[in-house]
């Protein structure tokens, strides 16, 4: 089974190459991937015929328990062969169905396999966070295929509201599904299905929500909307989404969960009263559409309904007619689908009004259409016959119901006459249409799948066998599905039915006033309308309440919410319980006392300047008390960053005015020291509450051992960084990266991967006679601006810092140190370059791109994994490799060295992204500003002032 989902992701990610190659006929080979999961599962038959189940399981985050738990019994064997069977049908067919020129074949070719291969994933998950991760997928996929045609708005709006509406019922689901899982101790369906449930309110609640995850996908009131208006999508989309697979997710969680949930308080009054509404509904809104897609659409909503009602009753047999019924409706509504896709394709319209004629013009589609439409309405020998007749008989003591049921299979009946007279009927006085010749891949499909119904009809019997296994979860089966029982009160209705249902077609004229009147006041269309403005309308009174435009409101805001909620509630509780010890060594109050007096002082200050120095005051102090407590890489750490941290905001405030305003005013400012006190002091609590809040053993313990059994490494902190977490650090690098890349973005107006360009014989001015060249940049400033010293120590030290970095570098492993340290040593020697010799002596320093040492660091991470996997370890796992060397002897290497010389060049890259920008670019603009004003071209604002 996991093999079946990666060919898939594999199908899908080369999709947009081979459609590139071979044009819109690539589908063709998309179409092995579906066509592998229906042979497969025709295969695996045998396994499930007699209540037996398929079962793979693979590791996933075992810490969590969690594992790909994938799980093929009767109902999900009968949906693979739906999602394999109909999605490989239905990508053949979309071979011709886009001409050659179409624009966006790639990526309907790439999401519609990725689609069937979500889908596949869904209906074999036995762990049901596993499935609600295809569930979600699959309602991301729906998007980009109900919107594909993206140049059009009502194609956005139908892909959009779907998104929504699903989106909103599968977070509720999960909900529900937590709820179950927490309380039975796992998510494996198969295992919590055996366990006891939870009583009262509590399974109440959950059972609630994931109805609506599953109503929600499955179109069922009063979430109806938004399957009629995703027939904005190409026709290969509604005929396997909204016939086959997308719509039916719902219906089979229905189906998955029933056997041990119908029981539940909620269960039954909700699918009943819902699924009985939805199918009179949609039966009666089919009836009023002359759109032939509308038209397919509305009814689909009706037995969506239907299957609603049937499989989620709970019961045997109608669990037995239900899953009947299932294949029933997959069979002939994609088979209708394909065939309003190829009317349309040649005629240009589905306006049943315009169509006239084309029986005679089209005999062969329009017989595959008839045979469809007829296992639809419920006529023998096909297999929509058989499964109404079960529904009956399954229901034939509940009067109430049953009378429902025969009223919407009428309604059946009636809108699927006037789908095929309505698209193949002779209208009075009109020329038939023409569709010209008909490409045999778009024929052959809604051929097969509508003689599938007729095949399953006769071999009821078989089918009947096959499918057994599934209703017995409920307990024993009375009925059986066959194409003839004799004459019982079944067959009467279903003549009942298709005789009212031919008298509403019969008299659809006198009774078109009454359509038109019978309709919901406020439709589905303009509810959801309606609800998204009213948010949209919040949203923008919320926003101009609390979006004044003013940073210090924002913040003061997240801050008095923070001291509120948490704070509060500490004090309420007071959850810790050991006597608090506020210093180890005598030495850390007089750290804390500094720490606090450069606090104070920062708050009074005028000057940024000094503002920006006590606050560096504070961090400083933070690094003295990781020393105090014995933690050197930390504290080698926070100097450093603190160190690099006032160097760049030194960069910003040459841009701001020398002192704060004059506002805010004195009471205000009291009103911000309390703030800032009181937020200090809960977060303070919150920590101590945290650390006293600890139950169990702490993995931390655990870290010194496994850095040497596992990392090869004696510091604990570098090797947790480059081995036991490498993921969390490479999902770091990488909004470093990122963050770098949007810094860059706001100033540079060029390309950050080639070499910065050198300038230095045309902007450099004579040097003095007889001054030494120390750096080659110092000459390109003016003389007020130029400090030999600086220039003479920078010279001295540079390629010394330079060389401590790539020691700490590659010493970090076992003592203090790192990639990440000896980045931002080999960052400051970059700094101190600049502010000696200005942005030329950068470019001299460093010639090459910032995006290209950004890009070498990922690289470098990445390649570590590599290594890794190569050595026969883990991914992102520090692999030993044994190496001797003359006059060294014997030594060792660690494959994450090179991811640690990743983190290096990140933070190098990182470093020289934002001395190019809020530096060396900042400085370009003020020069030619300065020129532009007629005054001297500088590198520095001082010089202009």
């Amino acid at each position: 089974m996991l093999v079946l989902l990666i060919l898939h992701l594999v199908a899908a990610v080369a999709a947009p190459l081979l459609v590139r190659w071979c044009g819109p006929r690539a589908c063709y080979l998309m179409a092995l991937a579906p066509a592998a999961a229906f042979g497969w599962a025709v295969v695996r038959t045998p396994a499930v015929a007699d209540g037996g189940a398929v079962v793979e399981t693979y590791p996933w985050i075992p810490r969590l328990g969690l594992d790909l738990a994938l799980r093929m019994t009767t109902l999900s064997w009968l949906m693979t062969l739906l999602v394999g069977g109909i999605g490989a049908l239905v990508l053949v067919y979309s071979a011709r169905y886009f001409p050659p020129d179409a624009s966006g074949t790639a990526r309907f070719a790439g999401v519609m396999v990725a689609f069937a291969g979500a889908m596949l994933g869904l209906v074999l998950s036995d762990d049901l966070l596993l499935l609600y991760v295809c569930w979600e997928l699959t309602t991301v996929f729906s998007y980009l295929l109900i919107g594909h045609s993206t140049e059009r708005r009502s194609s956005r709006w139908a892909a959009a509201q779907a998104l929504m509406m699903t989106t909103v019922g599968g977070l509720a689901m999960l909900i529900g599904f937590i709820m179950l899982g927490h309380h039975a101790g796992t998510y494996r369906w198969s295992e919590l299905a055996e366990r006891p449930l939870p009583g009262g309110a509590y399974l109440a609640s959950a059972v609630l929500l994931i109805l609506l995850g599953a109503l929600s996908k499955s179109a069922v009131l009063p979430f109806t909307s938004w399957l009629p208006v995703a027939m904005a999508a190409p026709t290969p989309v509604s005929a396997y989404l909204h016939a086959a697979a997308m719509v039916k997710a719902g219906v089979y969680l229905l189906g998955l969960l029933a056997p041990v949930l119908a029981v539940a308080g909620p269960w039954r009054p909700v699918v009943l009263v819902a699924g009985l509404a939805t199918m009179v509904m949609g039966g009666w809104a089919a009836l009023r559409q002359t759109d032939l897609k509308l038209l397919l659409a509305y009814g689909t909503v009706s037995q969506l309904g239907l299957l609603a009602v049937v499989i989620g009753v709970g019961t045997a047999d109608a669990a037995l007619a239900g899953v009947a019924m299932l294949l029933a409706h997959a069979l002939f509504k994609a088979a209708l689908f394909l065939v309003v896709g190829v009317i349309d394709h040649g005629a240009d319209t589905r306006d049943l009004r315009e169509l006239s004629g084309l029986w005679r013009t089209a005999p062969v589609l329009a017989g595959v259409a008839l045979l469809a439409a007829a296992s639809m309405a419920g006529l023998p020998p096909l297999l929509g016959f058989v499964a109404k007749e079960a529904v009956f008989t399954a229901f034939i003591d509940q009067p109430l119901l049953l009378a429902v049921l025969v009223a919407s299979t009428a309604l059946t009946v009636a809108y699927s006459i006037r789908f095929i007279w309505g698209a193949f009927g002779t209208r009075l006085g009109a020329a038939p249409t023409e569709l010209g010749r008909i490409a045999v891949p778009m024929l052959v499909p809604a051929a097969l799948l509508a003689g599938a119904g007729l095949v399953a009809g006769a071999a009821a019997g078989v089918l009947d066998d096959l499918l057994r296994p599934y209703p017995e979860l409920f307990g024993s089966v009375h009925g059986h599905l066959a194409v003839w029982s004799g004459l019982t009160p079944a067959v009467g209705l279903s003549a009942l039915a298709v005789v009212v249902g031919a008298a509403l077609f019969a008299l659809r004229g006198p009774l078109a006033p009454v359509l038109a009147r019978l309709r919901s006041p406020v439709g589905g269309l303009q509810g959801y309308a309606w609800i998204t403005h009213r948010f949209d309308r919040a949203a923008v009174d919320v926003t101009s309440v609390t979006q004044r435009g003013s940073l210090p409101q924002y913040l003061g805001l997240i801050l008095i919410v923070l001291a509120a909620v948490p704070g509060g509630a500490l004090l309420l509780t007071r959850p810790w319980e050991k006597k608090l010890a506020f210093w180890d060594t005598s030495a850390q109050p007089v750290v804390l006392l500094v720490i606090s007096a450069a606090a104070v002082l920062a708050v009074n200050a005028r000057r940024r300047l000094t503002a920006m120095l006590l606050v560096g005051v504070t961090g400083y102090g933070t690094a003295m008390l990781f020393v105090l407590h014995g933690a050197p890489d930390l504290a080698l750490t926070q100097l450093l960053v603190e160190t690099v941290t006032i160097a760049v905001f030194a960069l910003v405030l040459r841009q701001l005015p020398e002192r704060f305003s004059a506002r805010p005013l004195r009471r205000s400012r009291w009103i911000r020291r309390a703030i800032g006190v009181t937020v200090g002091v809960t977060v303070a609590g919150l920590a101590v509450t945290a650390t006293a809040a600890r139950h169990v053993r702490s993995i931390s313990e655990e870290l010194s051992h496994l850095a040497v059994t596992q990392g090869h490494g004696r510091n604990v902190v570098n090797v947790t960084l480059v081995d036991i977490r490498a993921w969390d650090t490479l999902g770091e690098l990488s909004v470093l990266v990122a963050a770098a890349t949007g810094v860059a973005s706001l100033v540079f107006q060029q390309s950050r991967t080639g070499p910065r360009p050198r300038r230095l014989d045309a902007d450099r001015r004579a040097a003095p006679a007889g001054r030494a060249l120390w750096l080659r940049g110092g000459p390109t400033l003016h003389e007020r601006n130029r400090s030999i010293v600086l220039e003479v120590v920078t010279r001295l030290v540079f390629h010394t810092v330079v060389l401590f970095s790539l020691y700490l570098l590659f010493s970090g492993h076992n003592a203090p140190g790192g990639g990440f340290a000896g980045g931002l040593v080999a960052s400051l020697a970059l700094t101190v370059r600049y502010l000696a010799g200005g942005r030329n002596e950068l470019a001299e320093s460093a010639p090459v791109g910032a995006g290209t040492v950004l890009g070498a660091g990922m690289a470098c991470t990445v390649g570590g994994g590599l290594l890794s996997l190569l050595a026969g370890e883990g991914a992102l796992s520090s692999a030993k490799v044994n190496l001797w060397a003359p006059l060294v002897g014997d030594f060792y290497l660690v494959t994450s060295l090179f991811f640690d010389v990743g983190v290096y060049l990140v933070v190098i890259g990182l470093a020289l992204d934002v001395l190019r920008s809020l530096g060396a670019e900042v400085d370009r603009h003020i020069e030619a500003a300065g020129r532009a004003d007629g005054g001297l071209a500088v590198d520095h604002p001082e010089e202009a002032r």
